[in-house]
């Protein structure tokens, strides 16, 4: 063969390469991204559709400042009705750091404690979760259990648990992930063990405590704890790309809340107003001071930015578990962002 038609060769397959490569550019993010950044939050939130969302709520609490709403969408597609700043969503996983907070308070009471194993508090559990009685309460706060995640399980989104129990079970003698405390991984199981443990502890429920000792001293009014306490009409409704009907009335047992109750809750987390004595410390060990949400229909960022003293928070109603979804609200989130800074 001879140097020009290796050359032409290489070329050849290095156009078609570039040609192949191009396909799997996600180009939505792409676009997303290079969009020229507007000049108010107000122009960003009124792209959200663009982005694939049927509605968006933007809560920005700058120090010093009144807090702002921002919204575009529906409330519900069907009625075309605009959409509530002051609408309940499904927070999902935010509501780790309450849990983790109601975790640091039981622990600086003395009610529990971090270096005692999961099997010393449930020895039932002991031949059914491997390494049960190596696991700390610390490694569960700190996902460095091994315990499998139950929303990982086959079918889960489809056919959720109807309760706590039905929920451990489908992770009930399985092999660990991980030997104890070796590695992290995020898994949910964790928080449902925390959550039980703070029932069992305290006696009554997991919300009612968090009622007691975050919520009713924060003045939060608008906070529950799962779509049973809540009148639907108020939350927020939730959809699936691919699926036309409203899905809200799912109850994945996630706790629900307006962005200021979350935005209020965040800021005084991480300005230490929401702990007493040693309490801080103890948190700061164990857990982190910003979170996002994700169950079909409902996704949500909550983060506060020291730099600029800024707590934004961010629910969308528009889930693809096999799209871009949650890049895209990322990339909002972001420029929304970007424009804060810009004008502090």
């Amino acid at each position: 063969m001879t140097k020009k038609n290796r050359t032409w060769i290489l070329r050849t397959v290095l156009i078609i390469g570039t040609i192949v490569s191009l396909y799997f550019v996600p180009w939505p993010i792409v676009k997303a991204w290079l969009t020229p950044l507007p000049d108010s939050i107000k122009e960003q939130v009124n792209k959200a559709a663009d982005y694939g969302f049927d509605g968006i709520i933007v809560y920005v609490d700058t120090k010093g400042e009144m807090p702002e709403y921002y919204t575009s969408g529906y409330q519900n597609k069907e009625s075309k009705s605009p959409v509530d700043p002051n609408s309940l969503f499904k927070i999902a996983s935010i509501d780790k750091l309450y849990t983790a907070v109601a975790v640091t308070k039981l622990v600086d009471s003395g009610q529990l404690s971090l270096d005692n194993t999961l099997a010393a508090y449930y020895p039932e559990l002991e031949d059914r979760i491997e390494n049960a009685d190596r696991i700390t309460i610390r490694m569960l706060v700190k996902h460095r259990s091994g315990i499998p995640n139950f929303t990982n399980t086959e079918n889960f989104w489809m056919n959720p648990p109807e309760n706590s129990q039905q929920a451990l079970e489908r992770i009930l003698d399985l092999p660990a992930e991980f030997d104890p405390d070796e590695e992290y991984e995020y898994s949910n199981t964790n928080y449902l063990l925390l959550s039980n443990l703070i029932e069992k502890v305290t006696g009554s429920s997991k919300f009612d405590y968090i009622k007691d000792e975050i919520l009713d001293p924060l003045g939060l009014k608008n906070t529950f704890g799962s779509l049973n306490d809540v009148d639907i009409d108020r939350v927020l409704s939730g959809y699936y790309v691919g699926v036309k009907e409203d899905i809200k009335t799912t109850n994945y047992r996630s706790m629900l809340a307006t962005a200021e109750d979350v935005g209020i809750f965040l800021r005084a987390l991480n300005d230490g107003s929401l702990f007493y004595g040693e309490e801080q410390e103890i948190y700061s060990s164990l857990y982190k001071y910003n979170h996002t949400g994700l169950i079909p229909g409902y996704q949500s960022i909550a983060r506060y930015h020291k730099d600029i003293d800024t707590v934004i928070i961010q629910f969308t109603n528009t889930t693809n578990f096999e799209g871009y979804n949650w890049n895209l609200s990322e990339v909002m989130y972001n420029r929304i962002l970007k424009i804060v800074r810009k004008y502090i």
